[in-house]
């Protein structure tokens, strides 16, 4: 006989419901308790909060909301709150009880802002800071890419800059804020130089439009990822049309701050392969294993049929180029902003030359232009061509492929919220979470940690016995030979 279920009376009391017995022993929300102190985040908040008025919710239960946030890939505060009350894991992560009063889904915007994005930078830095104590990060070698995300705003919202002014006549105030903002700013998204000038969106002014494939309002996240255990050591959020390049530095000094560890080799790819990071590696004292980005241009000469910069030899007396007709280049101009020199022959000798046709299709001859610190930078292109970088540049596509493929998960393919400090706050809890995996997986937590100590004493038991069997075979062995040898 079928059984039917009967809907069972709304219980008024609840008893000997003890929600630490509800969580499973291997549950992720247990290991990242046991594994995470949030408590710190008193001392770094004290200033935001004043001495009077209501008690607000406990810092540390916002910030466990903001984990879980993006931890689950909640698609908004509002159904994180709703599902707050319907998960006894995540009642039991926050420290509520089944009757606790959940908060209302305003106050994580309002901690936000109240915050800013230099609490969940520490909290970035504190997990990266866990990672070193635990071994997991050597430092030495690190890798360094970027890519894109979706900005929470249409490409509708664009408008072009030029007719700004007539959209602001419609009551626009805010808009003009922002572009005011903007414009006065000295170093504009987060300290570094935009492409785009031209266009502005109305909805989220700090994304840019970039044109890769589709057309789209997009924001940029730059990390750089340790090799052994693949930890996120720094990340960095921009405006989708900043220039990669640009944040090299950065990269490597956030590196040196979260980790104590200066590293000896940044391995990127050939959009970062500038003149400026290939100095600035050299300056550091680090192994710039990425392609060169000049060799684009050099790789289109040799194509036309014409002799390559390379070909032309410097004489350091006479301060001079030989070209390959064995003629003479002499310096021509100094260019101080771009910190290079141009070398060239008259125009009557490149006229006259048998190898013009090889040489340039320039009127004026041909030109070759050298840095003012062109034999450092001659090492390290050389350098970036040795076998070993050039298995360290395969390495590293997918090792950063697998570390922005492992964020999909937690939402990261499109902009959470509006704005680039909070585009930050969003790329600092994802790198927190990627981390706190390997933190996991790695077996550093309390939990594994005991459970390695139980294994190791059990190994121990077994190991010891088995020297006492190995022991008691041979003395019976033994006796048995004496019995043989009286019988005899």
């Amino acid at each position: 006989m079928m059984g039917v279920q009967d809907r069972p009376q709304d219980k008024l009391f609840y008893t000997h419901l003890n929600l630490e017995q509800r969580v499973r022993r291997n549950h992720p929300l247990r290991e990242i308790a046991e594994l995470i102190d949030f408590t710190f985040v008193y001392k770094e908040v004290e200033d935001t909060y004043g001495t009077r008025g209501n008690v607000s919710v406990p810092p540390p239960v916002i910030l466990k909301l903001m984990l879980l946030l993006v931890f689950y890939n909640v698609r908004s505060e509002r159904e994180l709150m709703d599902t707050v009350a319907e998960r006894l894991d995540w009642l039991w992560f926050l420290g509520y009880d089944l009757d606790s009063e959940i908060p209302n889904h305003s106050v994580l915007s309002k901690a936000r802002k109240r915050w800013g994005v230099e609490v969940f930078q520490r909290f970035f830095e504190r997990i990266v800071l866990q990672c070193v104590e635990a071994g997991l990060i050597d430092g030495r070698k690190i890798f360094v890419d970027s890519s894109l995300i979706d900005a929470d705003a249409s490409k509708n919202s664009v408008m072009d800059t030029g007719n700004l002014k007539h959209q602001l006549r419609k009551n626009y105030k805010e808009l003009e804020a922002r572009l005011e903002e903007r414009n006065q700013a000295e170093e504009p998204c987060g300290g570094h130089k935009t492409v785009n000038k031209r266009y502005i969106s109305g909805t989220d002014p700090d994304a840019a439009i970039v044109r890769r494939g589709e057309a789209k309002l997009r924001y940029q996240a730059h990390r750089a990822v340790e090799e052994s255990h693949e930890i996120i050591t720094a990340t960095e959020a921009t405006a989708g049309d900043v220039n990669e390049a640009h944040l090299l530095e950065d990269l490597l000094e956030k590196h040196h701050g979260n980790t104590g560890q200066r590293a000896t080799t940044a391995v990127a790819d050939s959009k970062y392969g500038t003149v400026d990071n290939f100095l600035l590696c050299h300056e550091q004292g680090v192994k710039a294993h990425m392609p060169d980005l000049g060799e684009a241009a050099r790789g289109r000469n040799r194509k036309r049929n014409i002799f390559p910069d390379d070909r032309f030899l410097y004489d350091k007396e006479q301060d001079v180029y030989i070209c390959p007709a064995g003629q003479k280049l002499k310096r021509k101009s100094v260019h101080k902003r771009r910190k290079s020199m141009d070398y060239g022959a008259s125009k009557k000798v490149c006229a006259s030359c048998d190898l013009r046709d090889q040489c340039t299709r320039n009127k004026s001859g041909r030109t070759v232009k050298r840095h003012f610190r062109q034999e450092a930078l001659d090492r390290m292109r050389q350098r970036s061509r040795s076998p070993e970088a050039k298995r360290d540049i395969k390495t590293r596509t997918h090792l950063m492929e697998r570390s922005f493929a492992r964020s999909t998960r937690y939402g990261y393919q499109r902009a959470r919220w509006r704005g680039l400090w909070r585009m930050q706050i969003q790329e600092y809890l994802i790198c927190s979470i990627q981390n706190i995996q390997v933190l996991i997986n790695s077996g550093a937590g309390p939990r594994k940690a005991s459970v390695r100590a139980l294994r190791a004493t059990k190994q121990g038991i077994v190991l010891g016995w088995n020297a006492v069997a190995v022991n008691l075979a041979c003395f019976l062995r033994l006796l048995r030979c004496q019995q043989a040898l009286r019988c005899s």
